[in-house]
């Protein structure tokens, strides 16, 4: 089993910064990547990002790519989600998400993941 917990949520502005984090716990060793997506009301849940453990590959959504950042921290077991120029269409719950698959070519997909955190919100305004 892998625990994971997201903070760092909350009301942003339009052109505003906000860093999500994910603390993981458990059986960690299990995971070999970990994912951000996030759920807009009455919308499916899209993949943000995405991170490989041991070497830190990232992998992004393109409706993203140039305002987020992912990043990991090994001895912290921490994934980090740094947003900027955010923007109204960015308001959702945000997910971190554990996957021990190894195909990168997964990554974007839900059902990649085998653990889940309860997520937090994030509310941009205009």
């Amino acid at each position: 089993q892998v625990q994971l917990a997201e903070s760092g949520g909350g009301l942003a502005q339009a052109g505003g910064s906000l860093r999500l984090s994910c603390a993981a716990s458990g059986r960690i060793f299990n995971s070999y990547a970990m994912g951000w997506f996030r759920q807009a009301p009455g919308k499916e849940r899209d993949f943000v990002a995405a991170i490989s453990w041991n070497i830190g590959s990232t992998y992004y959504a393109d409706s993203v790519k140039g305002r987020v950042t992912i990043s990991r921290d090994k001895a912290k077991n921490t994934v980090s989600l740094q947003m900027n120029s955010l923007k109204p269409e960015d308001t959702a719950v945000y997910y971190c998400a554990s996957t021990g698959a190894t195909d990168r070519g997964s990554y974007s997909l839900q059902r990649t993941y085998n653990y889940w955190g309860q997520g937090t919100q994030v509310t941009v305004s205009s």
